[in-house]
C-alpha cells in the first residue's frame, strides 16, 4: 500500500504521524490532520482531503464535512496574514466595525477577500473569547484586544512593511493592544507561522524575535 503522504514535507509526515498515534481510533486525528494538510498545501485542498481520508479510513465526502463545517479550515488559499476581526456582540458595541474598515482601507482588501500581492486575507468572524478586550481581532489566530481603527492600521502597516515570519501575540499586543480580557501571563516565545493555530504537535509555531515595544 502506498503512502498517501509521501509527497508531503518530511517534517510535516513526522508531525501526521506523531499525531495518529495519540489516538486510539485513528478516525478521531482528522481535525488536527486537516491543519497540517494546510500547512503542507497553503489551505485544506481536495488531494489533502483525499490524503487524509486515506489515513484515517473514511471516505474522502466524511472529512470534507468536517472540513466544510468549522470556518477554521481554509478552503481556498489564503494570504500570509490571515486578519480575523470580531464582529460579535461585545466588539460590536465597542467599534468592530470601524476596526474591520480600518483593516480594509489599510491591506486594500474587503472582507472575504486576499489581496492581489497575496499579503493578507481579511475576515469578520464570530466570538473569539476575548469580550473583556473588546474590540479584539487575531493575525494567523494569534489575539490582539483592545484594537482602535489607528492601531489595526498601524499593525497591517507593521505586518507589510516588516512581514513577520513569526506573529505572536504578546509582541502585537505590547505594540498596537489596549485592555485586554485578563492580565497577561508570562510572555510566550512561541507564535504563529501560518494560518493555522499555533501548536507546537501541528508544526505550526516557532520562536520569533523580540522587536522590542512602540
Amino acid at each position: 500500500m502506498t503512502n498517501p503522504i509521501a509527497g508531503w514535507s518530511h517534517a510535516n509526515q513526522e508531525h501526521a504521524k506523531q499525531i495518529m498515534a495519540r489516538y486510539p481510533d485513528v478516525r478521531s486525528a482528522v481535525m488536527p490532520l486537516l491543519y497540517i494538510a494546510s500547512l503542507e498545501h497553503g489551505h485544506v485542498t481536495d488531494d489533502g482531503m483525499r490524503q487524509i481520508a486515506e489515513l484515517t479510513g473514511l471516505t474522502p465526502a466524511q472529512v470534507r464535512s468536517v472540513a466544510s463545517f468549522y470556518t477554521m479550515y481554509k478552503r481556498d488559499g489564503v494570504g500570509r496574514y490571515l486578519v480575523s476581526v470580531c464582529t460579535s456582540i461585545s466588539c460590536f458595541l465597542r467599534g468592530a466595525d470601524d476596526v474591520l474598515t480600518a483593516v480594509e482601507e489599510a491591506t486594500g482588501t474587503v472582507d472575504g477577500e486576499t489581496s492581489d500581492d497575496g499579503m493578507f486575507t481579511v475576515e469578520h468572524v464570530e466570538c473569539i473569547g476575548a469580550c473583556g478586550g473588546a474590540p479584539a481581532l487575531q493575525v494567523n489566530y494569534e489575539f490582539v484586544e483592545g484594537v482602535t481603527p489607528d492601531k489595526a492600521v498601524a499593525l497591517c502597516r507593521w505586518l507589510a512593511d516588516g512581514r513577520p515570519e513569526v506573529v505572536r501575540s504578546d509582541e502585537m499586543q505590547a505594540l498596537f493592544g489596549g485592555r485586554p480580557s485578563f492580565e497577561r501571563g508570562p510572555a510566550d516565545p512561541e507564535g504563529a507561522i501560518a494560518a493555522v493555530p499555533a501548536f507546537g504537535p501541528y508544526g505550526s509555531a516557532a520562536t520569533g524575535p523580540e522587536r522590542g515595544t512602540r
